[in-house]
């Protein structure tokens, strides 16, 4: 069977596992919701200013939640670039991608191939995020039964799968910050301005919401994407937030991938 895209993510996957920044963004993401867990164990205030925030005290499936909109402005973003925007870029400083592309494997393979990877990792960082905040939410504030929203309860086993469908939805948005460091890294050719880019980007279009005169475009910005998952906590279900996500960031997302693709199939091998 000759090598593809499969063959690349494979690889891909073992290289991450190899790398120390891997490791970083994975102990953050499963070092933050501990730390805020047990902060809030030792103390009685709430975050009244973020949703869920009330009710951390009351049921320990709010606090994940709660977290999804702090790790939104800054840390699940950086966690993302730390890989996304370094997946192309160290190869080309080191001097190995050059004899990638020469192995029998078509160039968009290899680009696709480390894009799997990288949405792989984001998911990886996510996963832990939510499943330490809801192993330690529980065990601090009990695995009740929540307050939507809408201020109905749900029983616990229903906020659990809200809760998991949250994180799948928060994905969407996390998805497309990963294709933009995939595609600076490969236009960059360098780790750290790929990182960095990637985090100035969203927030240049976080400060471009707050912008007097431009109120407009809020809607159509990737930053405030991170809240449609809070749609699935209303009773009933609000799917226009999500659905409203799911196109918006493929507005961003189509010409990460194409940008990012079309670059690297241009890559001069000779220079790297």
């Amino acid at each position: 069977m000759k090598p593809g895209v499969l063959t690349v993510y494979r690889w891909e996957l073992r290289k991450l596992i190899s790398l120390k920044r891997t490791y970083l963004g994975l102990f953050a993401a499963m070092g933050v919701p501990l730390a805020f867990t047990i902060t809030l164990s030792f103390r009685h205030g709430r975050p009244n200013d973020v949703p869920f925030g009330a009710y951390v005290h009351q049921s320990g499936l709010a606090i994940p939640l709660v977290l999804l909109t702090f790790a939104s402005a800054f840390l699940l973003p950086l966690i993302t670039a730390l890989v996304a925007g370094d997946i192309v870029a160290s190869e080309d400083q080191y001097g190995t991608l050059k004899t990638v592309l020469t192995r029998s494997l078509q160039r968009g393979q290899v680009y696709m191939g480390k894009v799997l990877a990288a949405l792989t990792y984001t998911v990886a960082a996510l996963v832990l995020l939510g499943g330490v905040a809801i192993v330690a939410g529980s065990m601090v504030s009990g695995f009740n039964s929540l307050t939507t929203l809408s201020g109905s309860t749900v029983s616990a086993g229903q906020a659990l799968a809200l809760v998991l469908a949250s994180f799948g939805v928060y994905l969407i948005p996390l998805w497309t910050v990963a294709l933009i460091g995939v595609m600076l890294s490969t236009i960059t050719r360098n780790s750290a301005a790929a990182v960095v880019g990637t985090l100035v980007t969203v927030l240049l279009i976080e400060l471009v919401g707050i912008l007097p005169g431009l109120e407009w475009l809020q809607p159509y910005l990737l930053t405030r994407q991170f809240d449609a998952w809070q749609g699935l906590l209303r009773q009933p279900i609000d799917w226009s937030p999500i659905t409203h996500a799911a196109w918006v960031c493929a507005l961003y997302c189509v010409p990460a991938v194409v940008a990012g693709y079309l670059v690297f199939l241009r890559r001069d091998v000779a220079g790297g």
